[in-house]
């Protein structure tokens, strides 16, 4: 099977397939319902956060990774507060923390388990937050994203010929993405990590019509996308796609592998107009409705020039629950959430795209 970027169609719905067969929703009801009984955060639920790292690594080395524990401290970092309420662009939550000191999760498969295994290979993460706000488990925000990445490592762990992925539980998302940037910071210089999918609130759907909202000035701006929600009625039953010219590629290979599923999954892709790098982010004061697209820790890699996709249920524009003690593992639909970790496999797993030092291979 062709793992390169330019994968033929017919290889995605086979590794799908392949990769449907091993996954259980089950195991995912298993990870959401551990980590959602507490609130977790490392300034405010220090011991839930140390309770659901150790969950997590243990999860991973069942599967066979070898998980590294990586502390930061930063100091005088903008960012927001991780309070309880509305999301986090309201000016009120804007914060500058003195000093901050957390850890990221960064896991890989051992030495001679990938193919073609070498240090400066470039590598596609699989990223997920794993602190809440304050008063909230954060069952959709966010144990569904995690809970799909420890599916994406159990799924590409099994594979005969498992690929060059790497796998982040990131710290600090609800401050600013404190510990995405630093990640990103790490990863760009070299390039070893050449492109990164972001699990954000993947866990929330509703079938019924009228249960997706639009953010305002968002029809104005991408009419594609909100008119695709509209056309469908509404309904808070699809995957919002975001992805820029760079990361096109796995955008498109998320979209088929959602479309190979059983039963299919609905997808929204939005490409974001901006450019990866510092003007990117500047771009989002221009036109603020861009900004919602910039909400989680993709956001980081975009400005450090990193290839980046975000998979999102749109967190607070379809769950009513959003930041508030009402985010709790019941309303978790484990099925979709599966189809969403079978997707995420499969494209990292046909995902490489090449650094500016590197080649594509197979003489492409």
């Amino acid at each position: 099977m062709d793992h390169g970027p330019d994968a033929p169609a017919h290889g995605v719905p086979a590794l799908v397939r392949e990769l449907a067969r091993r996954a259980d929703p089950l195991r995912l009801r298993q990870d959401v319902d551990f980590l959602a009984d507490r609130p977790r955060g490392r300034t405010h639920a220090p011991e839930a956060m140390l309770r659901a790292e150790a969950h997590v690594a243990r999860r991973l080395a069942e599967a066979g990774w070898l998980t590294e524990r990586q502390p930061f401290d930063v100091r005088w970092r903008p960012g927001c507060t991780d309070r309880p309420g509305g999301a986090r662009l309201s000016p009120f939550r804007v914060r500058v923390h003195r000093r901050l000191t957390g850890a990221n999760l960064l896991a890989r498969l051992p030495d001679g388990a990938e193919r073609d295994h070498r240090d400066d290979r470039p590598t596609v993460l699989v990223g997920a937050h794993l602190d809440t706000v304050a008063g909230s488990p954060g069952a959709d925000d966010n144990a569904s994203g995690v809970a799909a990445l420890l599916e994406v490592a159990r799924l590409l762990g099994g594979l005969p010929r498992p690929p060059a992925v790497r796998l982040a539980c990131f710290d600090m998302e609800e401050l600013g993405f404190v510990g995405a940037r630093v990640a990103a910071r790490a990863a760009g210089p070299g390039r070893r990590i050449a492109g990164m999918l972001c699990l954000e609130s993947v866990g929330c759907f509703d079938t019924a019509p009228g249960t997706q909202a639009v953010p305002p000035g968002f029809g104005t701006v991408f009419p594609g996308a909100a008119g695709a929600v509209h056309a469908a009625g509404g309904r808070a039953d699809f995957v919002l796609v975001v992805h820029r010219r760079s990361s096109q590629t796995a955008a498109d290979l998320w979209r088929r592998a959602a479309a190979a599923a059983e039963p299919p999954l609905p997808v929204v892709t939005l490409r974001d107009p901006r450019p990866d790098g510092p003007l990117g982010t500047l771009a989002g004061l221009a036109v603020p409705p861009l900004n919602h697209l910039g909400r989680s820790d993709h956001a980081a890699f975009w400005s450090a020039g990193i290839p980046a996709v975000l998979l999102t249920g749109t967190a607070n524009f379809r769950n009513p629950r959003y930041h508030r003690p009402a985010d709790t593992p019941d309303t978790v639909d484990h099925e979709r959430l599966t189809a969403v970790a079978v997707a995420t496999a499969a494209t990292a797993a046909l995902w490489c795209p090449p650094g500016p030092s590197h080649p594509r291979r197979h003489g492409r």
